[in-house]
């Protein structure tokens, strides 16, 4: 007596797990769709360092510069070497000096930092930027906005919209990022990071990015498999149905 399998659940499950694949290979490329930015620290008047993941930003066309634009508070700004890609700061005027930190009088401000790529950044891979700063004292409770102007070979995408809580996520929002309280012991005054220090952010920032990366081959591999036991199933079922 011969067994019959229906052929129904087995296009079923075939659909469904491909629809999984679909969904794990969609989510990592959804995740990296905006400029988001990463701290290894959000405390007022902490040190930290700031890890932007850059995605696509014109359609198909590679990007060929990046331009980081500092809000009001941060004067000073260490850009990380990043292979591939030339550094240069703006620096402006302040309309009065100021008295840092450490006790010093500051005259002008690092207002912006662009990145220019040295071969175009093509737009099926993207890559991560680091700058370390001193986030503002007196912010506690601000958002601090850090918008990125995006050029590229065709086009350019600024990402300076402002998010708004509550409010759905514009086309193209700022990386921001939200200030915490101060940490106890207070960074007020405090020294700047020790070259250990800035390393241990820095490596810390990249694990994070690594981290996220994993996440996203781990769906991706996920979805391969599911796929691959969806075509499976169907290939079964029409045998089962050709045995009948």
């Amino acid at each position: 007596m011969t067994t019959k399998t229906p052929v129904r659940p087995a296009l079923v499950t075939a659909t469904a797990l491909g629809a999984g694949a679909l969904l794990a290979l969609g989510a990592p490329l959804a995740a990296s769709a905006h400029v988001g930015v990463d701290s290894t620290s959000t405390a007022a008047g902490a040190y930290t360092v700031l890890s932007f993941g850059i995605p696509h930003g014109c359609g198909t066309s590679p990007t060929t510069k990046l331009t980081f634009t500092m809000p009001e508070g941060i004067d000073r700004v260490t850009p990380t070497v990043n292979a591939g890609w030339t550094i240069e700061t703006v620096v402006e005027k302040l309309p009065e000096p100021k008295i840092d930190s450490h006790g010093a009088s500051v005259v002008d401000r690092v207002a912006q930092v662009v990145y220019t790529a040295t071969t175009p950044l093509p737009s099926d891979l993207r890559d991560v930027i680091e700058l370390s700063l001193q986030l503002p004292a007196d912010a506690e409770g601000e958002t601090l906005a850090f918008p990125v102007l995006q050029d590229c070979v065709e086009g350019s995408t600024d990402w300076s919209e402002p998010v708004a809580e509550g409010e759905e996520e514009p086309e193209h929002p700022a990386p921001s990022i939200a200030v915490t309280a101060a940490e106890e012991g207070g960074h007020h005054g405090a020294a700047a990071p020790e070259h250990g220090d800035e390393h241990e952010a820095s490596d810390a920032a990249a694990s994070d990015d690594g981290t996220a990366r994993a996440i996203g081959v781990t769906g991706i591999a996920v979805g391969v498999l599911g796929l691959g036991a969806a075509i499976a199933a169907l290939v079964l079922g029409r045998r089962s149905r050709k045995a009948e």
